[in-house]
């Protein structure tokens, strides 16, 4: 009787033995591909607690949550040849657990290198300044390119980006001083057109103040109110301009005068325009008084002198 029981409990005891053997737990993140026999099962198993059959079955674990992995920096040279260096990011994530256990042998590696050589040759297929400003498209080409062989791994590219674009110290340069004259010259477009404005209006100005004088007059009195009303200021009155113009002019009419007059008195003639000088000075002063002969002042006869008284 203590022997059948002994064998009983060493029965229970090997059974609960080789369940205990057999039981696997899955996680929530993972996905369980069963190998029995060394054949892969159709079915994966899910998450929770499994049961494989002793010796006959062999569980491999694929974890099915989304792979950030960065790519590293690639050197190449673009379509316009310019030598960068770039570096991306690779989000994926296993959709199929069979495909990506027994497609490939390490799926995480093999994407990585996908991702490498489609970076160099996106690289070489585009402009600098698509690298620069046209990523979207770029990140779009890049997940195509990878998820094409990808996907008979069973694995889904998400989503692909180019974190950083290095590019020679030379080439910053250039591009610095290629951006300080685009400020320069968009500086000076908004200052000519400033000023070309201001020139039109001044000169609608100026012609509403040609048909009204009085408008000159209203601004003149305007600019001593506004300079006048700082005490501490000087007052400046404007003097027009156009009273120095006519001064230049008659300064330059009496000088040609002059210059005429000098060349009659230098000529043959001079002792006729002497002459004819004189009379209209005389006819001048018939016009003051009576008419008097225009002769030179005679010299004031010498005083005698005292005799001198000898001793």
């Amino acid at each position: 009787m203590d022997g059948a029981v002994v064998g009983v409990v060493l029965a229970v005891v090997l059974v609960l033995l080789v369940l205990r053997s057999g039981m696997r737990v899955v996680n929530q993140v993972e996905r369980g591909v069963v190998f029995r026999w060394g054949k892969a099962l159709p079915d994966f198993r899910r998450p929770g607690i499994t049961f494989l059959i002793p010796f006959a079955d062999r569980m491999r674990k694929v974890n099915v949550q989304v792979v950030t992995m960065p790519v590293p920096t690639q050197e190449g040279i673009t379509k316009d040849n310019v030598s960068v260096k770039v570096d991306a990011v690779v989000y994926f994530r296993v959709t199929d657990p069979v495909r990506a256990a027994i497609e490939v042998q390490d799926y995480i590696f093999a994407v990585g290198q996908v991702a490498q050589s489609s970076l160099r040759s996106i690289i070489g297929k585009s402009d600098l300044d698509d690298l620069l400003t046209d990523r979207e498209r770029l990140h779009e080409g890049l997940a195509l390119m990878i998820d094409s062989p990808a996907a008979e791994w069973g694995i889904h590219i998400d989503r692909v980006e180019i974190k950083d674009v290095q590019l020679p110290e030379s080439l910053k340069r250039s591009m610095s001083r290629q951006a300080e004259a685009e400020r320069e010259r968009r500086a000076r477009v908004i200052t000519a057109d400033g000023e070309f404005q201001a020139a039109q209006q001044l000169a609608n100005a100026s012609r509403i103040m040609a048909e009204t004088p009085e408008a000159m007059q209203l601004r003149l009195l305007q600019t001593v109110v506004e300079v006048a009303a700082e005490k501490n200021s000087t007052l400046v009155m404007p003097f027009p301009v156009e009273l120095l113009r006519y001064f230049e002019r008659a300064t330059k009419r009496l000088d040609q005068e002059v210059e005429k007059n000098e060349r009659e008195l230098d000529g043959p003639d001079g002792s006729a325009a002497l002459k004819a000088g004189i009379e209209q000075l005389a006819a001048v002063a018939d016009t003051f008084g009576p008419a008097g002969e225009l002769t030179a002042p005679k010299e004031p006869a010498a005083e005698p002198s005292a005799p001198v008284e000898r001793p």
